[in-house]
């Protein structure tokens, strides 16, 4: 169920009690000593950008580590009318239980009475926040991001625990959607039937990602290869193998003994890429594969694109892939697999089961060996893409923003509502 935001919830800024609006999440950042905070991630300052359309202030709950100097590429996360209540710094569950009450001070202490609030989910800090403001009766939005049913699926973690985790952290986001007063998805309809509002709420669906215009090229792409070999691509975490990586080297070897020249190029970072490239030895694809790490966002990935083939993402979990629709804006012919929002960016000829490298390498050789196709893949795609400018999301997310702010003032005009 979709429900419109009515006109009085136009509230204007200038008469609105609610100017801040606080929004949680599970990203990390990074605070220096002269008080700013930056990230080696994708909530750069920017991103907050859409919060100001209709809030004054924005507050970013999340974990916060003390660091002495930047390091890398990392961009700033705060700055004017962006500011950070920072919660304990931790990484995985055990050092969550140690801190586990100082994480739940510094959640309730963050949330105002004349806050808007915003939940990005899923995440441990937005779990904590929902179940204070449950019981505070405080109004809250979600943005639904992704799909923790996926994120513990088989093969994506190696866990003792993960089946539990799976049933755990699913019941845990159906009982935030349905207690939250508005919902956003970045699907158009996979995470809405897995998470349902309750009667009366609003949902809508918008993606977080916003292509500016140097994301894309000026034209698709003509048929035929960029150079002697096949060039495929991957963009994602090693962190877990949520991305399939194993399921596209062994797709890969397939493809090889095949006769197909290809090399493939993972652009990412994690704890699993030692593992992923002693099985690329073990394949025999030591020489056709390039581990570049993670890479600065913008134009050195854009690059590493630009000098590819084809984007694939066999992902045994996803919401809605940033780097797939940034590879599409470069009129990057795709191949996915039929998890989260992949399915609402690729036709269903263009994908495959998560995990199924069979399945994967027979779809590499059949577009592969077929230019006039991947051209034809290059033009939709790109076109696809022009639906994820800011222009083009800017109005759901407003309408959205301000419907949470109504919720808000009218819980601030009868609190026993």
């Amino acid at each position: 169920m979709t429900v419109s935001v009515a006109p009085s919830a136009k509230v204007s800024r200038s008469i609105s009690q609610v100017r801040t609006v606080a929004v949680f999440l599970d990203q990390r950042f990074h605070r220096t000593p002269d008080g700013r905070v930056w990230t080696d991630g994708a909530f750069t300052n920017r991103f907050f950008d859409r919060y100001l359309t209709v809030f004054e202030s924005v507050r970013v709950v999340a974990r916060v580590r003390d660091v002495r100097a930047i390091e890398g590429d990392w961009k700033l996360a705060s700055g004017e009318r962006v500011e950070f209540a920072p919660v304990p710094y931790y990484i995985g569950l055990v050092e969550y239980l140690k801190q586990r009450a100082d994480v739940g001070r510094a959640i309730t202490t963050s949330i105002r009475s004349h806050d808007a609030v915003i939940l990005r989910v899923p995440g441990q800090v937005s779990a904590c926040a929902a179940a204070f403001l449950r019981r505070t009766a405080h109004p809250y939005a979600v943005e639904v991001v992704g799909d923790p049913f996926d994120a513990f699926a088989p093969g994506a973690m190696r866990h003792p625990l993960r089946p539990l985790f799976r049933h755990w952290f699913r019941h845990s986001l159906k009982k935030q959607v349905r207690s939250a007063g508005a919902a956003s998805f970045v699907t158009a309809r996979v995470l809405q039937q897995r998470y349902p509002i309750l009667p009366g709420a609003m949902a809508t669906h918008y993606s977080s990602v916003e292509l500016p215009d140097e994301a894309f090229v000026d034209q698709p792409r003509r048929p035929g290869r960029s150079s002697g070999r096949w060039r495929l691509i991957t963009v994602g975490s090693l962190e877990r193998l949520y991305k399939g990586p194993d399921t596209l080297l062994e797709a890969g070897a397939r493809c090889v003994a095949a006769g197909l020249d290809i090399e493939i190029t993972f652009v990412g970072g994690g704890s699993c890429l030692p593992d992923m490239q002693a099985l690329a030895q073990r394949l025999g694809l030591g020489g056709r594969v390039r581990f570049l790490g993670q890479l600065a966002a913008g134009e050195p990935i854009r690059n590493e694109l630009d000098r590819a083939d084809l984007f694939v993402l066999p992902s045994r979990a996803e919401g809605l892939p940033r780097a797939m629709i940034e590879a599409m804006a470069r009129a990057l012919p795709a191949i996915g697999s039929r998890v989260g929002g992949i399915p609402e960016l690729l036709s269903d000829g263009y994908l495959v089961s998560p995990g199924d490298a069979n399945g994967l390498s027979e779809k590499l050789l059949e577009v592969l060996n077929d230019t006039q196709r991947l051209a034809e893949m290059s033009t939709r795609n790109w076109m696809l893409a022009r639906e994820y400018t800011e222009e083009a999301l800017r109005e759901r997310w407003m309408l959205f923003y301000g419907h949470l702010r109504e919720l808000t003032e009218q819980r601030l005009a009868d609190p026993h509502a």
